[in-house]
């Protein structure tokens, strides 16, 4: 009996895997993509440490020291901590998924991350940013949707992706939006009444009609709007403003967990409105607001 084409064995399993994170984990793209790419440098990895093919019934010898020669070898593309991590992460979890849930997968320590504080933006910059981004809008209509898409992402918590993927079918707009974030996962959140206006001054003047099926920002030729270009106005903004590099759009997000915590809000009803999957993505704020009032109590208490 000729032996099995190992390459087609392989090639068959990564196939696998691809459909399982596409259809049944409900990954977004770009975490379809990393977690793909690292299954696919692991088995090219072992093909050439083993010096022999690499099949679904080789993978099972996989050792620890396997894994660490593994991560060395990415360590040497210069990746960081914080990446070497989530490398290894995503190695276990296609290992896991070739092996089945009853085999034991090699022990391997991942290295420490340490965890950086997510950084608040002051809402009086908040707004001077999304007014700078407006005033040096290319069009008029355009520096309306950049104002409305910067209060809507700090006054609601959203992240750029779920304000991109805004759909003409949200309108009218009401007190409340209901959103698509990660995994497929719908949430409702807060649309003040000043974030509501925005929009519906920036929907006046948007020279493209919004239908149901269309994106609600729009392009300045019509299409779908960028995130990039998004990031770069914001860039510009805060370069002019003097603002900190780490004034992005994601940051106005921060800020809205930052700030609603601060007033009182507890952390279960800050998770639902972030759609954060665990509580202790969450519980990170926590910690930024104690770090926000230290610092005002170092600033104003003379002996501080």
């Amino acid at each position: 009996m000729p032996p099995p084409d190992s390459n087609a064995d392989m090639s068959s399993l990564l196939a696998e895997y691809l459909a399982f994170l596409t259809d049944n984990r409900r990954m977004s793209p770009h975490s379809v993509r990393a977690y793909y790419a690292t299954a696919d440098r692991l088995a090219g990895f072992l093909q050439l440490h083993w010096g022999n093919d690499v099949t679904r019934v080789t993978l099972h010898q996989i050792s620890s020291a396997d894994m660490r020669a593994f991560l060395s070898d990415r360590r040497g593309d210069g990746l960081t901590n914080r990446s070497t991590a989530r490398e290894l992460s995503a190695a276990r979890h296609f290992l896991r998924f070739a092996l089945g849930d009853d085999v034991t997968l090699p022990v391997m320590k991942g290295p420490r991350v340490q965890r950086s504080l997510p950084r608040p933006i002051n809402p009086d910059d908040v707004l001077a940013l999304a007014d700078d981004v407006a005033e040096n809008a290319q069009d008029g209509w355009i520096g309306a949707r950049d104002w409305a898409l910067l209060l809507l992402l700090y006054g609601s918590g959203l992240r750029v992706s779920e304000a991109m993927a805004l759909m003409g079918d949200i309108l009218p707009l009401g007190s409340t939006l209901r959103v698509t974030g990660k995994r497929n996962k719908t949430r409702i959140v807060p649309l003040l009444e000043q974030v509501r206006t925005a929009m519906q001054e920036y929907l006046a003047l948007c020279p493209y009609p919004v239908s149901a099926d269309q994106p609600l920002f729009r392009g300045a030729r019509g299409g779908p709007l960028s995130p990039a270009l998004v990031r770069r106005a914001v860039q510009g903004a805060r370069t002019r403003l003097g603002l900190s590099d780490r004034t992005t759009p994601h940051a106005l997000r921060h800020s809205f967990a930052t700030h609603l915590l601060a007033g009182g809000a507890d952390l279960r009803s800050l998770q639902e409105l972030l759609g954060h999957a665990s509580l202790s993505s969450t519980q990170v704020y926590t910690a930024v607001d104690t770090a926000m009032l230290l610092d005002e109590y170092q600033n104003a208490h003379p002996r501080a």
